[in-house]
Order: C-alpha cells, then sequence, then structure tokens
C-alpha cells in the first residue's frame, strides 16, 4: 500500500501546448491517503483515464511528479511501482486454464506452491468461477474474461495500489454489482490502495470513500458521495451527480435574497459574488405550489420510476425537474414552485460560493 502524492501535475498530448485548451489534465496536486478508496468520475474524454495512466506508469505526464509514499517514481517503469491494474477491455491468456491465469502474477514472484493455491481459490470464489477454473480460457464469454482479469489484480494481496479503468463495461448488470460488491470487501479485508475509473455515477458512489468528479481535464471536487450530493463544488458535479441532476437557475445577488426573473428568493444565508450567478436546487428540494409565492411553473410531464415520481415543469422556458413521493399528492393545479433554502447552493461563473462568515470549505479543488 502507498499513499499516493500528484504534484503540480499536467499532461499535454501536443509536443508544444501554448495555453490550457492544450492540456488534457490541466494542474492539480493532490495527496491520496494510503488505503482509501478512490473513483475518478467523469464523463468520456475529461482526462481519468490520462490521469490513471500518469499514475501507473504507462505514461509520463507532461509536468509534475508522482510520488508513492514520498519515492519520486515519475520516471520508474510500471514494474517498479508494484501496482496491479485491470483495464476496460479483458486482457487473458487463450491458451492457459483459468486457474493458471489467476496464479500467473504470483508464479512470477516465486510465491510457494500452496500460497498459491490458497489465494487463486479464495479469489476464484469471489468472481464466482470456481467451477470453471481448470477450463482453457479461450472460448470463455467476454464477461468471464473480465472477471479473469479483474481476479488477477485481486489476487496479489502485497501491492501498492490496485487501479480499475472502467473494467465492468463487458460485465453484465447483475454481476457488476456482485463485483463491485467484492471489490469493496477485498478493500475493507487488505485495505489496498484502489483508484477506479468510471463514467457511471452508481459504480462511484456505491464503491469509493472518496469520489473525485473530472471535467475537461480538471478535477473539480474531491468528496465522499453526500458530500458531492449536498454541496456540490462546481455545477458540473450538480448536473453529473443524481438522477436527475441539479437545476440551476440564472440570478442576481443582493445579500441573503436573490431574484431570479421577476421573482426575490430567500437563500437563508448572505452571499457575495461576481461573475454569471446561478442558484443551484437539486430536485428533492424543488416544492410544488397551488398559487402563493414562488417561481411561475407549469407542469409538463410526471415520470413515474416506482420508488418516486419525477415531476417536469416549465420555468419561464426552462425545464425544471423535482421528486415527489410515490404517495405525495401532487396539486392538480400546480402553478408555482419554491426552493427550499437548504437545498439552495450558489454559483458564480459555475464554482459554489459558501456563505458570508461561514467556515463552509466546500469549495473549488483545482
Amino acid at each position: 500500500m502507498a499513499k499516493i502524492t500528484l504534484e503540480n501535475l499536467a499532461h499535454s498530448y501536443m509536443a508544444n501546448p501554448k495555453g490550457p485548451d492544450d492540456y488534457a489534465l490541466k494542474e492539480l496536486h493532490h495527496d491520496w491517503t494510503d488505503g482509501e478508496a478512490y473513483a475518478l468520475l467523469g464523463a468520456s474524454g475529461c482526462g481519468k483515464s490520462t490521469l490513471l495512466n500518469i499514475i501507473s506508469g504507462l505514461l509520463r505526464p507532461s509536468h509534475g511528479r508522482v510520488l508513492f509514499d514520498g519515492r519520486d517514481v515519475t520516471d520508474a517503469p510500471t514494474a517498479e511501482r508494484n501496482i496491479a491494474q485491470v483495464f476496460q477491455f479483458p486482457v487473458v491468456y487463450d491458451t492457459m486454464t483459468v486457474r493458471e491465469n489467476l496464479a500467473f502474477p504470483l508464479k512470477n514472484r516465486g510465491l510457494p506452491p500452496d500460497e498459491i493455491a490458497r489465494r487463486v481459490q479464495k479469489v476464484g470464489a469471489m468472481i464466482d468461477m470456481e467451477d470453471q477454473l481448470n477450463r482453457k480460457a479461450r472460448g470463455l464469454t467476454a464477461d468471464a474474461k473480465q472477471k479473469i482479469s479483474l481476479g488477477r489484480g485481486m489476487v496479489r494481496e502485497d501491492v501498492n495500489a490496485l487501479l480499475f479503468d472502467e473494467p465492468l463495461t463487458v460485465i453484465d448488470p447483475h454481476m457488476k454489482w456482485e463485483l463491485r460488491t467484492q471489490l469493496k470487501k477485498l478493500h475493507d479485508d487488505f485495505g489496498h490502495t484502489m483508484i477506479y475509473v468510471t463514467h457511471d455515477q452508481t459504480e462511484a458512489l456505491t464503491f469509493a470513500d472518496k469520489v473525485v468528479v473530472m471535467h475537461d481535464g480538471r478535477v473539480v471536487q474531491i468528496g465522499t458521495p453526500r458530500e458531492l450530493f449536498e454541496r456540490p463544488a462546481h455545477t458540473f458535479v450538480g448536473y453529473f451527480i443524481g438522477s436527475p441532476g441539479m437545476n440551476l437557475f440564472d440570478a442576481t445577488l443582493d445579500g441573503r435574497m436573490a431574484r431570479i426573473g421577476e421573482t426575490a428568493i430567500d437563500l437563508g444565508a448572505a452571499y457575495s459574488g461576481e461573475g454569471r450567478i446561478q442558484i443551484g436546487v437539486r430536485p428533492e428540494f424543488i416544492q410544488l405550489r397551488s398559487g402563493g409565492e414562488g417561481l411561475p411553473a407549469t407542469i409538463t410531464r410526471i415520470e413515474d420510476v416506482g420508488r418516486h415520481r419525477i415531476v417536469r415543469l416549465d420555468v419561464m422556458g426552462h425545464e425544471v425537474s423535482a421528486i415527489a413521493g410515490e404517495g405525495d399528492p401532487i396539486p392538480a393545479d400546480v402553478d408555482r414552485i419554491g426552493l427550499a433554502p437548504e437545498g439552495i447552493n450558489v454559483y458564480a461563473d459555475d464554482w459554489r460560493l459558501a456563505p458570508i462568515g461561514s467556515d463552509d470549505t466546500q469549495g473549488r479543488v483545482a
């Protein structure tokens, strides 16, 4: 296991980058705590795999350093970093049995046969392939091969870190849940530092102690699932985390009051900021009203998703989503929405503002 430090790290695939837009990975500095499970979450092309490949040694960064427990490994090859990496598409040896594939990294390190057998049997059970250990890998399905690939990463107990690059893409949905559970148990049992790349928020939020959200080559927030949901540091986090994502309203600020269109909104605390001001409110904190105060709204459709209903509304020409409990009545004459103060976040040029005088530190990280 290792504490991983990314020191003033940035990367461009261009020979002579001239500005921020030329960088696939914009400058960041962060310590990854020894023994924690992280998820790198973001849309395709945001820089997740670039960052993972820099950590693993498959790619040398244009700028900055990578340190494992304080030792500079920026120029060290992958083999010297003592990491295990599992890729998006399975890499297995077709001429070997499942057992031989799982045992391969252990034999290379000269472990005794009884220890190899113990670990292979344990991992075989974890990936639900005990009854196929003596079968050749050739002819197995893609998801079975990816389970072997995952197993090869999990069979080692002495690694500095386990890195997973969208490893469940080819796995069927039921098995995804099972394997995520097993990976989490592996982390709990052995305390490996784990970094898991995904574009799927469910995978990230159910796997990780801390989620690293990336957007446009930049880390925009690192936090627990609860922190990302309740206090998104960037409007992208609010949009990307949650289903539906956060509603955003253009506004002007005046202390503890904001104005959206012609409607004044009490923010519950005073704010100050410049640039484009937006009010962010998750659908859970949109209040459906008939008459009285609030933003003018018209229901356009209602989607029943089982546990709750998603109410889609037209608010001044923009679609807004609200969530109503399955048993909660939805008035037929809804013509206003309110914004619950405890669910309000305020943004200036996409970055969250802290209330004036608060010790709130859930702000930008890069």
